[in-house]
C-alpha cells in the first residue's frame, strides 16, 4: 500500500488542478485544495467522492498572502509534506495582480515549505518559456523567437513566474531531504492524458496536454529519489512513467546554464 501523504494544493480550482486532485486520492494521499471562490466548493468536493484519500477544500485568497509567515500559518494548519503550487492570477485584474500572486504568494510559500522540515518536495507548474539565459539545448533561432513572441505577449507573466522559479530552485538547494520541482510545459491544451517529451527539450515551442501534466506532477511526488530540478515537457512519443524514470535516475536538469544554476 502507498504511504500515506498529505498535499498541500494551492490554486485547486484550476483545470491541472482539479485534474491532479483524484490522481493524488486515488494514491491514498490526502489532499488539501486551496480555492478563493467558495461558490466552488460543491463541485471540487465531488472530485473526493469514491476516493480512498481524503479530501479537504479551503477557501484562502492567495493575493491576501503578503508574507512568509502568513504563508506559514496556513501550512501548518494543513500539516502537509508536499506542496503544489498550480495557482495563478490567469492575466485577470491588475498588472499588480500577476506579481502579488505568480511571484510573491508563491515566493512566500516556497520559503516557508523550505523552513518547514516535513515539507520534503514542492511542484511549480510553470512554462518553457521561463529563463533567464538561452539553454545549450536551443538553437540562438528558437531562443531569439521565444523572446520575441512569448516574452512580449506574456510579459508580466513571464517576469513573475521566472521569479518564482529562481526562488523554489535556490530555496530547494538549502536542504538535502528536499526537492523543489519546477515543471515547465508548453501551449496547454484539453487533450487526453498521453505521451510526453520530459526534460531538456531542443524545441521552446509546442503543446502539453493540462492531462498529462497533472499526471506527471503525480509521477514526480511518487519518485522516491527525485532531485531539486526543472523539467521541460511537451507531449510527445515517451511512456510517462519511463520518461520520469529516465530524468531522475539521470539527475536531468533544465535549469543548466541559469545565473543561478
Amino acid at each position: 500500500m502507498a504511504s500515506l501523504h498529505n498535499v498541500l494544493l494551492l490554486g485547486g480550482s484550476g483545470k491541472v488542478a482539479q485534474l491532479l486532485t483524484p490522481l493524488l486520492l486515488q494514491r491514498s494521499w490526502n489532499v488539501t485544495s486551496i480555492i478563493r471562490d467558495p461558490a466552488q466548493i460543491a463541485n471540487l468536493e465531488k472530485l473526493g467522492e469514491g476516493q480512498s484519500g481524503k479530501l479537504s477544500v479551503l477557501v484562502r485568497s492567495l493575493e491576501d498572502v503578503t508574507s512568509e509567515a502568513q504563508a506559514k500559518s496556513l501550512i501548518d494548519e494543513v500539516k502537509p509534506d508536499y506542496v503544489v503550487w498550480s495557482a495563478g492570477a490567469g492575466g485577470k485584474g491588475a498588472p499588480e495582480r500577476t506579481f502579488k500572486i505568480d511571484r510573491d504568494a508563491a515566493s512566500h510559500f516556497i520559503r516557508a515549505s523550505v523552513a518547514t522540515p516535513s515539507i520534503t518536495k514542492f511542484v511549480m507548474i510553470s512554462f518553457i518559456g521561463s529563463r533567464l539565459k538561452k539553454p545549450s539545448w536551443w538553437t540562438e533561432e528558437i531562443w531569439q523567437e521565444d523572446l520575441n513572441t512569448t516574452r512580449k505577449v506574456l510579459q508580466r507573466y513571464y517576469e513573475a513566474k521566472v521569479a518564482a522559479d529562481q526562488v523554489l530552485y535556490e530555496e530547494g538547494k538549502k536542504r538535502s531531504d528536499f526537492a523543489g520541482i519546477c515543471l515547465r510545459p508548453g501551449a496547454l491544451t484539453s487533450e487526453p492524458a498521453g505521451k510526453v517529451r520530459l526534460g531538456k527539450i531542443p524545441v521552446a515551442k509546442g503543446t502539453s496536454s493540462r492531462a498529462s501534466v497533472a499526471n506527471l506532477t503525480a509521477l514526480l511526488l511518487d519518485a522516491p529519489n527525485v532531485k531539486n530540478c526543472w523539467l521541460d515537457m511537451l507531449d510527445g512519443d515517451e511512456d510517462p512513467e519511463a520518461a520520469v524514470k529516465k530524468v531522475v535516475e539521470e539527475g536531468v536538469d533544465a535549469a543548466e546554464g541559469e545565473p543561478f544554476y
